[in-house]
Formats: structure tokens, sequence, C-alpha cells
């Protein structure tokens, strides 16, 4: 006895070849890397706990320090796609359901012809100079003496510097003007026009010399074509060490962890404060990207209260993220106060949103 072969009407085989070509082309449409860049919340890290490899992400040596307690979180944002790592259809539909996903354009967080590579290196950099700076804020808001010299961190291809400055050359002095502030060598080098020569005094491998270095124009500007970064001299030996985490948006909550643990008692008072902002060698807090997967990720990770960059509360007006305070702060000192009134129980803080 034989069964009968199964038979498939019209109806059914549109139906099943409908479904083929849904599949194959979600299948396309997923390949297709598409020029876009989603930030999500990230993982908070408490800057006066340990790092995943067990050790303080805070050292001291060379000077006392005191037990705290609470937390002091630097904040982080995920970023999906950009160079070398692009979005497809899929990734996007996921950002537009979520309430916390932001859907940028990839020109607007990289420039043009960047690679992953430099993208990398660049958030390296960033943290490395964003730690040396933090810590120095530190240390000068307790009373202690911290040297700065400005020294050159890359000079640009192609300008007429690059056959005379050096990485690493540290500049004393421009056209015998001792300097004191990276804005003193923008001041004086701008005084130039394009084309002319400027004198400097730089320091190179422990030796002093003269030097004449040719100005280029520079975004409208005279310039050396030169990337200054400041290097400091610390009267003890301060480590700090984010892990993978790049870029200098967690300055500000280093340079409280440092602080606490300098100081006797807990800077909060047991409490859970996350925050974030860039520090510059003044103590200023500057403004960073992805305000807003910043704060969910610190409310996630259980904090109550969140220090923000008053320059970034434009981003968050008239919003109000249920479950945690927005502070405002725009220097570091505003940092400590907050801190302070936090773990007060003052409600006496200026907020954002």
């Amino acid at each position: 006895m034989t069964s009968d072969p199964l038979r498939i009407t019209r109806r059914t085989a549109a139906a099943l070849w409908a479904a083929f070509l849904g599949i194959a082309l979600a299948a396309i449409i997923a390949l297709i890397p598409l020029p876009y860049a989603v930030l999500r919340p990230g993982p908070a890290t408490n800057t006066l706990g340990k790092g995943s490899d067990g050790k303080p992400l805070v050292t001291v040596v060379g000077a006392p320090t005191y037990p705290t307690t609470g937390a002091l979180d630097f904040t982080t944002v995920s970023v999906s796609g950009g160079p070398g790592r692009r979005v497809n259809a899929w990734d996007l539909l996921g950002a537009y359901l979520s309430s916390s996903a932001e859907i940028y354009r990839e020109d607007q967080l990289f420039a043009p012809g960047t690679t992953s590579e430099q993208v990398k290196e660049r958030n390296a950099a960033e943290m490395t100079s964003s730690q040396e700076e933090a810590t120095a804020v530190a240390l000068r808001s307790i009373g202690k003496t911290v040297t700065t010299r400005y020294a050159i961190a890359s000079v640009a291809e192609g300008t007429p510097a690059a056959a005379v400055l050096k990485p690493d050359d540290i500049v004393l002095a421009v056209d015998g003007t001792t300097i004191a502030s990276l804005a003193d060598i923008q001041r004086l080098v701008r005084a130039h026009t394009s084309g002319q020569e400027v004198r400097l005094t730089i320091r190179r491998a422990g030796k002093d010399q003269d030097v004449s270095a040719r100005t280029t124009t520079v975004e409208g500007v005279t310039a050396l074509g030169v990337r200054m970064q400041p290097v400091y001299d610390y009267p003890f030996e301060v480590t700090i060490d984010a892990g993978d985490v790049g870029g200098p948006s967690a300055g500000t909550m280093f340079a409280l962890a440092v602080r606490d643990i300098l100081t006797p008692g807990a800077m909060t008072g047991g409490k859970k404060i996350a925050g974030t902002g860039t520090i510059d060698d003044a103590g200023e807090v500057g403004p960073i990207g992805g305000i807003r997967q910043k704060i969910v990720g610190a409310k996630e990770a259980g904090a109550t209260y969140f220090l923000a960059p008053a320059d970034n509360c434009r981003d968050l007006a008239g919003e109000q993220i249920e479950g945690i305070t927005v502070v405002r702060i725009a220097t570091f000192d505003d940092a400590v106060h907050a801190v302070d009134e936090i773990a007060a129980g003052g409600s006496d803080l200026p907020r954002c949103g």
C-alpha cells in the first residue's frame, strides 16, 4: 500500500515563498552596515573599590591613607557602531524601541576617516591625561604642592615645527617669557602671524636649549601645529587604574576618590553617589557625551545622587528621572561641596533638569 503524495495548494506555496523571501530579506538587511552609532547605558564602577583583578582602583604610596565607605561611581556609555564596527537595521530598530538608547549619525561622534585603532588610542590617551589632572587637582585641594610643566604630546606631520620639535619636549619659555599655563603658550604663539618664527626654550632629554619654529595656520588661527599636555611632579605616588575604560569623562570622580582616600573619614557618609565630568588643571568640570545614558546607568547601579557637569544641564532641560537626584557642578570645589552636603543629609543642592 502506498500513501498519496503531499499536495501543496497554490495558496500554501505562495505563503511559503513569501516566508522564504522574508527570511532572505531579513538576512540581507542584517548584513548591511549602516553609518550610525547607538549610545546605551554602560556599567558604573566605584572609584573607591576594586577592579576586576581584585586590586584597588586608586592606590597611594608614600603618604597616609584612610579607610572610607560608600561609593563614588564613575559612569560609562556603551557605544555600538562607529569605525570598524557598524550597526545594522535591526540594531537601529532595537535602539529606536528603547527608552534609554540614542541614535546618532556616525559623523556626529567620529571625525571622517577615523579608524577604530585611532579611536582606541585617543581614548587611552585621554584617560591617562584625565587621571593625571584628577590627581593634581585632588592633591592641591588638600594643600599639597604639585608642580606643573607643559610638554609636547604630538606634532602634526607636514608642519614647519615638525622639523624642530619632538614629542616629550617640555616648553619652558616662548619668546623669552616663562610659561605658567597652556594659555600662555597659545597667547604668545598667536601674537605672531602665520609663517613667522617663534623662539622657544625647551627641555629635551634633561637638557635646556633654545630653538626657533615657524608657525602655521590651524583652524583659522596662528599655531605651531603641536598638541600640548601638562606633566606633573607629585609629592608622592598616586596610581589610578580604570581597566579598559577610555576617555576623559571620569576625571571628576577620580579626583573625588583621591581626595577621599587621603583625608580622614568617609566623604560620602556611606552613601552611593555617581557622576561624570572631565576635569582640567584649574579644577573646571567639563561636559561629556551620553549624559542621559550615564544617569540611567547610575540609577541601575543603585546610586541615588548623580553629579553632572553644569554645561550638560541644558541637555536635561524639562526631564526628570525618578529615583535619582541630579546635582549641577561646574568646578571641583562644587563637587566636594555637593558630596559633603549629601553626606550630611542636606537638601540645599543645585539641580539639573
